[in-house]
């Protein structure tokens, strides 16, 4: 384009930094606003709403928070842009507070607002608020969609309410779909109430039944029960059905590369280094208190097995990568593509301790800080 003698407008910058947020491209993303500064593009509102929200999207809350002060007028897509980043960042109570400004300011919240704030409220454990807001909803003249209820659901299930969360659905005045009945069995596994988590299970599968999320779910319950038999009738359901469970992986960008591996990954040219990396990594964080959670395998073998299915996740693999390639001190990011696995949540946090590294992980939940042995989730997630 510029070869072409052809100048970036703003709808230019504006759909490179939409670009860049979907892939969570931060260092190109910085690069291009760095570019539009230089050539004077200034923050006018569509492209400073996309700009803070490619910096939510792609690991860095604070730049996000930083186009926002300086935008000149926030309107109710900014002020969303803003709530979603905090949210997915894990600082509920900041989004709160947030919104309580955005109201003070005379913006009127509309749908996504409130989407927005219940997500918060549901992921930082804000039983009371999430209450609150979804009732204030009625003020605003603005009818629940599904994606509201999903996310009440949530917020109760989350808590341990369960009975609670499935009398919330069966009181809905739509028609709950399968994500509504997701987010029940989501809290089910968490919280190993296997009698309600098969009956959510198997309403999920009438309404949906080719999505392998809820499959897995139900074989961590029964995994965790040490029902072998019922998880090898979920999975020989899962294969004559077509069912596919999509492969877990994790991946790096360091040096203007990408850099992604699967469990027990030895495709990478570099493999045997990061095993190393990860082994000696990992016998440090054993010795200050790091016990790996075996729970989390969902195969009937001895424990000693158990260890070994864990000792290679994606996100370990990637993490031990960047320790390798990254200059001592400096935040590592990864990102993958479902939800992180809970003994790699465990790991991470002992690793971000003992190598004194911020490591930011992206999952398909939220953003994971960790910061000295501790996560921005609370283990919330």
């Amino acid at each position: 384009m510029q070869r072409e003698a052809y100048g970036p407008t703003h709808f230019t910058y504006s759909s490179i930094f939409s670009a860049c947020a979907s892939m969570g491209a931060l260092e190109q993303g910085k690069w291009m606003h760095a570019h539009m500064i230089k050539n004077g593009g200034k923050l006018i509102a569509f492209v400073g709403n996309t700009l803070l929200d490619m910096y939510a999207k792609a690991g860095s809350i604070e730049d996000a928070k930083k186009v926002f002060d300086r935008l000149d007028k926030r309107d109710v897509v900014s002020w969303n842009s803003m709530l979603t980043g905090c949210a997915q960042h894990g600082l509920g109570k900041e989004t709160v507070a947030r919104f309580e400004l955005m109201l003070s300011d005379g913006i009127k919240p509309n749908a996504i607002t409130f989407l927005c704030v219940l997500n918060a409220c549901s992921h930082g454990g804000l039983l009371n608020e999430g209450h609150h807001y979804f009732e204030l909803m009625k003020k605003y003249m603005i009818v629940p969609e599904v994606e509201h209820y999903v996310t009440m659901v949530d917020l109760l299930g989350r808590a341990g309410l369960l009975k609670q969360a499935e009398s919330f659905i069966r009181e809905m005045p739509i028609e709950p779909n399968a994500a509504v009945w997701g987010a029940l069995l989501g809290s089910c596994r968490m919280y190993g109430n296997m009698e309600l988590g098969v009956f959510a299970a198997e309403r999920v599968f009438e309404l949906d039944p080719f999505d392998p999320g809820p499959h897995v779910l139900l074989c961590n319950i029964y995994a965790s029960a040490s029902r072998w038999k019922d998880v090898a009738r979920v999975r020989k359901v899962m294969k004559e059905g077509g069912v596919k469970k999509e492969p877990a992986c994790s991946w790096v960008d360091i040096e203007n590369a990408v850099h992604m591996f699967v469990a027990n990954d030895d495709a990478h040219p570099e493999c045997e280094e990061i095993r190393r990396m990860w082994e000696k990594v990992s016998s440090k964080i054993k010795e200050v208190g790091y016990v790996p959670d075996t729970s989390h395998v969902l195969f009937n073998v001895d424990e000693q097995e158990r260890e070994e299915k864990l000792q290679y996740h994606s996100e370990k693999l990637a993490l031990a990568f960047a320790l390798l390639r990254t200059t001592p001190g400096s935040t590592i990011r990864i990102k993958k593509n479902i939800r992180v696995c809970g003994d790699c949540h465990t790991a991470i946090k002992f690793v971000s301790k003992v190598m004194e590294r911020e490591i930011i992980v992206r999952d398909t939940n939220r953003f994971h800080h960790f910061i000295d042995g501790s996560c921005s989730c609370g283990d919330y997630w």
